[in-house]
């Protein structure tokens, strides 16, 4: 489980193996502890670890509610805890109540690490105000353990502290059986802090700029009775979630799910920079790694996806502060990084395409409802539209942050965002918006259709979409039939393209680009059922793209840099979703992304699709290793129940549905530009060269027969074009061009040359 306050608290903490596991502070992408548990022993040598007992059950008081209990049991006791932050205060609070064999004493195991630094951490068993506290300190943050009774007495029996694997608690209990060591300093490095605890008490770990602060913080809270903490919290998440819109008719089962995924996206909002969403709480494979990077970041196109669901629940001031953050964090030429810390500062530096498009599309989707309440968005949009005109159709890379190219999903993506932007703009911008969405719709197929392949053969279908296209395809005239090297294979690295084939065709109905039942459309479906459909016990689930290499090892290892894709429950989402629009029921995958979640509803990243492996816990439907929850799978899951309502994709682009209603637009003309260049130009059309500079284009037919020169002009974009009137030219003859580059006054240096064909032009 994840959770949080709605309040002024400015703390995040997660749930596995039955205790706290992280805590976030101040923001949601500083990790201060590593965990924080309990064993249950006397002073004869019996002890469990209760993380290792395995024997628990974790409930919500309401739906969606993070305020959690858990029910240990063994032989010799059951031990009951519930956690829940203050609504005030840094501070996250834990009752717990032992019942079992006489002589049993419960013992808080906290390990720190303050600012995700393991190496550095101080601890100290000290007195804040005459009351017992435990401590830990390293730069500029501080944590502090109290501990009390139902009357407000001191709980703590004997403290210490230690370093890892040295004089930590747990190696005290492993060595010697019970508790010996009273340590009062450790450090420094990895730190733990241990207590000795009555039957019964109430933990407060508060957090602050320094150990007193942190003290303080945490003594303040245990002069509250626990109780009215915890229906604080019941009480501001049940406002909360009534405040969203539901959809009508929903099954109770589907409703409780509705509300947890809810509350997931919610729980991932930071407090400081408010509007930014990281794509995970959880750290994928328990990799202490990605603690400082992984999902800790923030994804324009995961946040944009969040913003959508959202959208659907008429949560607009969230989405709104999304929309902000994003305005604020779009980088000067238009384009946002791959990923990011909270304050804008990159981690990852790739540039993908759909990740310039998706902001576009949230600001015109609050605009259609009437309630961006001011927020300037002409300058983003008109600057992301500049960065898609000028770098597309090819990305550096897909939405899986891997391959450069034409892929269909940020194509698809991008296509939407150029139509929903020319609402926005004016003039020659707003006309070479739709032109260019018009030419890249209507060469979808010709760069993205592969056909009498070994695939196609072997499916019996006309022609299917590929993963994608590579970029020097578009300009080298390299076929798809050609070895591409893609990264994370998990076996043969050379397949060609044409032997590539993913879910993300499937974004071209939902965006409203082509129709459901599509020839090529239909022809895909059966492709991806028959290479990356997976049935579970769950339901069907599919994987990202044949060969996947990013999940477990078939053995069941952690993935490593290498392993086996598995499927994606949010996969199954998007697939729900071709079903609406082609008036199938979507329930049936509704209930699988609800089978392939926690007990509690969290839906991971993965599911193991493979024979079960118990001694690892990996059950085919369930979650795997990777990330629980996802927040762009929580975010499919409520789309697809407010899609299932509406009758239609609820976050289907209004003005591209307007336009193209599904049908692939007709064309007559072919733009030439630097990421995209036809070889040759279909009889009876024009020839538009769109160039990234002002030009003056020299140009001549049939081996430089008839020159001329004529000046490009700019469409606003930073885009400048020109057309030649090459419409009368007949089948066989060339056209010959170069540019004069107006700003250098030189030559491009390169003669190109384009034939007048009656085939396609790439």
């Amino acid at each position: 489980m994840v959770g949080t306050s709605l309040g002024s608290s400015r703390l995040w903490f997660t749930i596995a193996e039955g205790i706290i596991t992280e805590l976030y502070y101040p923001r949601i992408d500083i990790p201060q502890i590593k965990d924080l548990g309990f064993i249950i022993g006397d002073d004869r040598g019996f002890w469990v670890e209760l993380r290792r007992l395995g024997n628990y059950r974790i409930s919500l008081p309401s739906p969606g509610v993070p305020a959690v209990e858990i029910v240990h049991r063994h032989p010799r006791f059951v031990f009951t805890l519930r956690v829940c932050p203050s609504q005030r205060r840094d501070v996250l609070l834990l009752w717990y109540h032992l019942e079992g064999d006489q002589g049993l004493r419960p013992y808080a195991l906290l390990a720190a690490r303050l600012g995700a630094d393991a190496q550095n951490n101080y601890a100290w068993v000290g007195s804040h105000g005459g009351r017992a506290m435990l401590w830990a300190e390293q730069g500029p943050f501080g944590l502090a353990l109290g501990a009390a009774t139902t009357d407000g007495a001191v709980a703590w029996r004997r403290c210490s502290v230690g370093c890892l694997e040295v004089s930590d608690g747990w190696q005290d209990f492993n060595r010697h059986g019970r508790m010996t060591w009273e340590y009062d300093t450790a450090g420094p490095g990895a730190v733990t802090l241990m207590g000795e605890l009555p039957p019964q008490a109430t933990l407060a770990l508060g957090l602050g700029t320094s150990k007193v602060a942190a003290a303080t913080l945490a003594a303040s809270s245990l002069l509250e009775d626990f109780s009215t903490i915890w229906d604080a919290q019941c009480c501001a998440w049940e406002s909360w979630l009534a405040a969203c819109r539901h959809p009508p008719k929903l099954r109770p089962d589907i409703n409780h799910a509705l509300a947890v995924s809810a509350s997931v996206l919610k729980t991932h909002q930071d407090r400081t920079y408010s509007g930014a969403t990281v794509a995970s709480l959880s750290v994928p494979w328990g990799d202490s790694s990605q603690s400082r990077g992984g999902y800790h970041l923030v994804w324009s196109r995961d946040l944009v996806e969040t913003a959508g669901a959202l959208v659907a629940m008429e949560a607009y001031d969230d989405a709104r502060d999304v929309l902000r953050y994003l305005i604020a964090t779009q980088q000067a030429d238009g384009h946002w990084f791959q990923n990011q810390w909270l304050g804008g500062r990159a981690f990852w530096q790739g540039i993908q395409l759909d990740e310039v498009a998706f902001p576009i599309l949230l600001a015109a989707a609050l605009h259609e409802r009437d309630v961006l309440n001011g927020i300037p968005v002409k300058d983003m949009i008109e600057r992301a539209a500049r960065f898609i005109a000028r770098e597309g159709p090819s990305t550096g890379q897909d939405r899986w942050e891997e391959d450069a190219g034409v892929n269909i999903f940020t194509l698809a993506v991008a296509i939407a965002a150029l139509v929903e932007a020319s609402s926005f703009l004016d003039g020659e911008a707003r006309k070479f918006t739709l032109r260019l969405a018009d030419y890249w719709n209507a060469r979808l197929e010709d760069w993205t259709i592969v056909q009498d392949t070994p695939l196609a053969q072997r499916f019996g279908v006309v022609g299917y979409f590929i993963r994608t296209l590579p970029s020097d395809a578009l300009t080298l005239g390299r076929s798809p039939s050609e070895i591409v090297r893609i990264k994370n294979l998990a076996r043969d690295p050379n397949l060609p393209a044409s032997a590539q084939v993913s879910t993300d065709f499937l974004q071209l109905v939902r965006y409203g680009l082509r129709r459901p039942d599509d020839l090529f459309i239909l022809d895909s479906i059966k492709v991806i059922d028959g290479l990356l459909k997976v049935n579970t016990p769950s339901g069907p689930v599919w994987r990202r793209y044949d060969d996947d290499g990013y999940g477990e090892h078939v053995d069941g290892r952690a993935f490593d840099g290498t392993g086996r894709g598995r499927g994606w429950p949010l996969l199954a989402g998007e697939r729900g979703h071709y079903a609406v629009a082609a008036g199938e029921d979507p329930l049936p995958y509704l209930e699988a992304m609800m089978a392939m979640s926690n007990p509690l509803g969290l839906i991971p990243e993965q599911v193991w699709d493979s024979a079960p492996i118990a001694e690892l816990n990996l059950q085919p439907g369930k979650p795997s290793g990777s990330a629980m929850p996802l927040v762009w799978a929580h975010s499919e899951f409520i789309k697809l129940c407010y899609s299932s309502a509406l009758g239609r994709p609820v976050d289907r682009p209004t003005a591209a549905w307007t336009r193209y209603h599904g049908i692939r637009p007709q064309v007559d003309y072919e733009i030439w530009g630097p990421n995209a260049q036809p070889r040759r130009l279909s009889k009876g059309h024009s020839l538009c060269i769109a160039l990234k500079a002002a030009a003056r284009v020299h140009w001549g037919i049939n081996g430089w027969k008839d020159v001329k020169n004529v000046d490009t002009h700019d469409t606003g974009l930073g885009v400048h074009v020109v057309d030649l009137p090459v419409t009368a030219l007949t089948a066989g003859e060339t056209i010959q061009f170069t540019f004069l580059w107006c700003d250098t006054q030189t030559w491009e240096g390169r003669d190109y040359e384009v034939s007048v064909s009656d085939v396609a032009p790439f």
